[in-house]
């Protein structure tokens, strides 16, 4: 798995996007982005918000809330920085150029990560949650907006058969849940908490998946 595309095509991909990302990607995934973050701020804290790119996302946050973002693309960031700089984001404490499956944080560092359409794009989306469990305090939470392809029939078959298109383009079409459900099923640290289909036509989903703190996973390791 995660050898279809690279951090360079990412990169390569995202720097002809950033001038228009925000045109191109801002209204359709408004109500997606709201809900995210929603959840994030319900958990409280102190929030990473991986692939942040160009900032679409800053004005959603409680000006309260301390905030910490990363992306691979340089040129999206910039424009990140330009938007908390020209909007007086005081509650933004850094933008780095960073690998999503490489941070450079310690461990149990957040409170939430948020990741917006960030998992279906990177070359190992499972090594990519894995990093984001490691950052992640127990008793946090992953909050993802992520595409969630087809596990079979006709929608599957026109996933994979745009699939060489997409991949050039930065993200991938042809990852269903039950991708996520076997990521979940070899930790025993992580609880889904909810799966909701989200607008554009329900093949978005807001994601949470639970950090379970050491003493119940120590239990459970104990009754089996």
């Amino acid at each position: 798995m995660g050898t279809d595309v690279s951090n360079t095509s990412i990169a390569t991909a995202y720097r002809l996007w950033a001038p228009v990302y925000d045109l191109v990607f801002g209204e359709v995934f408004k109500s997606a982005r709201r809900a995210g973050i929603a959840a994030a701020e319900a958990v409280g804290g102190s929030i990473l918000e991986v692939g942040i790119g160009t900032g679409i996302s800053l004005p959603f946050y409680s000006k309260s809330t301390r905030l910490v973002g990363v992306d691979i693309s340089e040129p999206m960031l910039r424009k990140a920085q330009i938007r908390v700089t020209e909007m007086g984001y005081a509650n933004v404490e850094g933008l780095a150029v960073m690998d999503a499956s490489k941070m450079a944080f310690a461990d149990n560092s957040f409170d939430v990560i948020v990741a917006q359409l960030v998992v279906t794009t990177v070359p190992d989306p499972e090594g990519t949650l894995d990093e984001f469990m490691r950052l992640l305090k127990p008793g946090g939470e992953i909050v993802l907006i992520s595409r969630v392809g087809a596990d079979s029939g006709p929608r599957r078959i026109v996933e994979q058969a745009l699939t060489p298109i997409t991949r050039r383009i930065g993200w991938r079409l042809e990852f269903p849940w039950s991708r996520y459900e076997r990521w979940v099923a070899r930790r025993n640290d992580v609880t889904v908490m909810e799966h909701l289909p989200m607008a554009p036509f329900g093949h978005f989903s807001l994601i949470r998946f639970g950090k379970r703190e050491p003493d119940a996973v120590a239990h459970e390791i104990r009754a089996a």
